[in-house]
């Protein structure tokens, strides 16, 4: 009975990794530009590949490929966001506009970079 039940988790937390794994590329294709697209991806992919990283960890158990798993999601869960900051901020340095006309939000005090 439980290797029924943990076999239906495996699969419902690969399903819901899929779902946002697809729903993250399909936004990378649809949206207009870096930054949407980067908002996409981050945040949609992130919670996918956590959902099968999690799916590892319940078909392995807490020994040594499912602790592998859960120390991939924290790496996951750090480097994605902060990957995506950098990227965002390299783009608005080299002055990638926003699509439809956006404007990046200049304090009063602050100069608007070169």
């Amino acid at each position: 009975m439980v290797g029924a039940v943990r076999a239906a988790v495996v699969v419902a937390l690969i399903a819901i990794g899929a779902f946002f794994l697809t729903v993250g590329t399909v936004g990378i294709i649809r949206l207009p530009d870096v930054y949407n697209r980067l908002h996409a991806n981050s945040k949609a992919t992130t919670l996918g590949a956590a959902s099968v990283f999690l799916a590892g960890f319940v078909y392995y158990g807490p020994e040594r490929v499912g602790l592998t798993s859960l120390v991939g999601i924290g790496f996951l869960f750090l480097t994605a966001p902060t990957g995506a900051h950098m990227i965002s901020r390299t783009a608005h340095r080299l002055g990638v506009e926003f699509y439809g006309g956006a404007e990046w939000p200049i304090p009063e005090d602050e100069e608007e970079p070169e």
